[in-house]
């Protein structure tokens, strides 16, 4: 077993030296995923960060002998980098791989950065580094191999492990899959994944992620004109679009409380989910809304804060991200528009089927449009959430071993809101894995808004987590071949 002490002692000073100081670098350089750069390639951001990350652990591969490194780029895809880390010496054939995942992509820049901080100038604040990507989810790569250089500076057995950074998370991975087929012989059949791209309830103790929401976003418009009129003219007898939009909205969503109305998006909860939401609110209390930046005077939907954790991991949500055909106040004219049209993201329950949401949300909205008005749903984007298996015995001790040796409290457990389409992915592939989704995106960092920022404690406990959960499947590895051993014999 790991002297844990010693452990944490070895990551905190990687992290101090060598990690920190990489991110920094990192953060500025503005690798948008694709979705947010058409012309990534163009631009060369993506590359830098690819370098960034590849020298940072070349640099570092000596400590772990026999471990390679590869930037792979299939034709016209974003690249991933594979690090393949052989099992400790000891440790032979007898554990199957451990996967860690992350990714090098980031968010666009967003609006509403406070003074002197912004998405491309890292700033270091106390424990806290400022900036786009630094915790979503550029410091994956670092954390996965700092564990197993902690690992092997006390010569702590390992399993095979391999690191796979994507390029394409922002963007739902749509080229993700085509690697995975791709570097099947290499990836091998995990046994353990871990990935680094979840969030936490609080920096105080270790939270793992057990589900994951899908998600279906697209654009709902709504024509009325060919060309826009003088509205003292047409109103009155032209319908508004954006009063058609609204009452189109109506159909999917209640104005009043914003419940989903469409009860086929709706999945049941099992009931071990909302046993540990019960817990998690008792661990969290009003941190589950105090945590977002309310205006004064706002309050969350519900003051019950079991439904609200519900309500962000496990029920359908509809939010409007973007607008077309308004013109800005400024350019406002008394002119009856043409069309207005809204971009729609629905969040999914963890086990709703995503495309067949999609076709359900568009049926509903395209169906008898008030007026014969044109309307349309076109989606672009489906992908289905993620409900992780039941912890094995081993997982379950070995995650509250762990936790407590890092944070000195012990895990919790909970459901996310966002999505990582891999996990989904990799959950069909791969039956008889083990997950520990995790991360450091606890209250304010922010992600994908302004003041983004990295808990860097927070990322050297979760770093010196991994490891011990690593060495923990190495043992449970050398004891199931005793034991098949035993029987056979």
């Amino acid at each position: 077993m790991a002297d844990a002490a010693r452990l944490q002692a070895y990551v905190d000073t990687l992290w101090d030296e060598a990690i920190v100081p990489t991110l920094v670098d990192y953060i500025r350089i503005p690798n948008k995923s694709p979705a947010f750069d058409p012309d990534w390639a163009g631009h060369g951001y993506m590359d830098q960060a690819v370098t960034l990350l590849e020298g940072w652990a070349r640099e570092r591969l000596p400590k772990l002998p026999g471990a390679t490194l590869e930037v792979v780029t299939l034709e016209g895809r974003t690249p991933v980098i594979l690090i393949e880390i052989p099992p400790s010496q000891g440790m032979g054939q007898i554990d199957d791989t451990v996967l860690l995942y992350g990714h090098l992509d980031k968010q666009p820049e967003m609006t509403g950065w406070s003074e002197g901080l912004g998405p491309w100038e890292p700033v270091l604040k106390g424990d806290k580094l400022y900036g786009r990507g630094g915790a979503d989810d550029g410091y994956a790569m670092f954390g996965a191999l700092a564990a197993l250089m902690a690992l092997r500076d006390q010569g702590v057995p390992h399993a095979r492990c391999v690191i796979l950074i994507e390029a394409c998370e922002e963007s739902g991975s749509y080229d993700l899959p085509f690697y995975v087929d791709h570097l099947a012989a290499r990836i091998g059949d995990p046994t353990l994944v871990v990935c680094l791209d979840s969030g936490c309830g609080n920096y105080d103790q270790l939270w793992l992620t057990t589900s994951l929401r899908g998600m279906t976003a697209g654009v709902l418009r709504v024509d009325v004109l060919s060309e826009g009129v003088h509205s003292g003219d047409a109103s009155g007898v032209v319908p508004s679009s954006f009063r058609i939009l609204r009452d189109l909205l109506s159909r999917l969503e209640d104005p009043k409380t914003g419940e989903v109305l469409l009860k086929d998006l709706y999945a049941q909860i099992p009931p071990e989910r909302i046993e540990q939401a019960k817990v998690a609110a008792a661990a969290l209390g009003e941190e589950i809304y105090t945590k977002f930046p309310f205006v004064e005077g706002m309050e969350p939907v519900s003051d019950d804060l079991v439904e609200l954790i519900l309500n962000r991991t496990w029920r359908p949500q509809v939010a409007t991200i973007g607008v077309e055909g308004i013109p800005s106040l400024q350019n406002a004219g008394n002119v009856l528009r043409p069309y207005t049209a809204l971009k729609l993201s629905l969040r999914l329950p963890p086990t709703m089927d995503a495309e067949e949401a999609a076709g359900m949300v568009k049926t509903l909205l395209e169906k008898d449009p008030p007026y014969g008005a044109q309307v349309s749903f076109t989606w672009d984007k489906a992908g289905s959430g993620w409900h992780a298996p039941p912890l094995q015995p081993w997982l379950t001790a070995s995650l509250e071993r762990a936790s407590q040796a890092s944070f000195g409290r012990g895990v919790a457990m909970m459901g996310e809101g966002g999505s990582i389409p891999f996990m989904g992915m990799l959950g069909e592939k791969f039956p008889r894995a083990q997950f520990v989704i995790t991360g450091v995106l606890g209250p304010h960092s922010n992600a994908h808004g302004p003041n983004e920022f990295l808990h860097i404690p927070t990322g050297k406990r979760v770093t010196g987590v991994v490891a011990q959960v690593i060495a923990d499947h190495a043992e449970q590895g050398r004891m199931a071949k005793a034991a098949r051993s035993f029987s056979q014999g």
